[in-house]
């Protein structure tokens, strides 16, 4: 079973995802800040990350720039799920490695497609 990350400090938003990701043959963990989330992601070989901007301790720019750093994460697709909508935020995510971006609220049938897309080619 391939797994994701999803890390967001709304446990909602976390279990919502989980619900919508489970039934299409993903294995979900869950983090609620990037630091948890960064010790999380070495402890896997994830097929894919889903991060949130905006979280205490660690944000998610900040744990992108961590995943990227390292040679055991670095390959790890990631999706920034966030409010953030402002375009220089948006690219220099881009520029850290992220390859997709998300504006909350996001239909889950698009969260689900969005990952088996990027799951999909992680693993060509």
């Amino acid at each position: 079973m391939r797994e994701v990350l999803v890390v967001d400090d709304s446990q909602t938003i976390r279990r919502e995802i989980a619900k919508a990701l489970e039934p299409a043959g993903f294995e979900v963990v869950e983090a609620g800040d990037g630091v948890s989330g960064l010790e999380r992601a070495g402890e896997r070989e994830f097929a894919l990350i889903i991060l949130d901007v905006n979280m205490p301790r660690m944000n998610g720019m900040e744990m992108l720039d961590h995943l990227k750093a390292d040679p055991k994460t670095a390959d790890i697709p990631v999706i920034m799920l966030t409010t953030e909508a402002e375009q220089t935020t948006i690219e220099r995510a881009r520029k850290a490695g992220a390859k997709g971006w998300l504006i909350k609220p996001v239909p889950m049938a698009h969260i689900v497609s969005t990952v088996q897309a990027l799951a999909r080619r992680a693993q060509a």
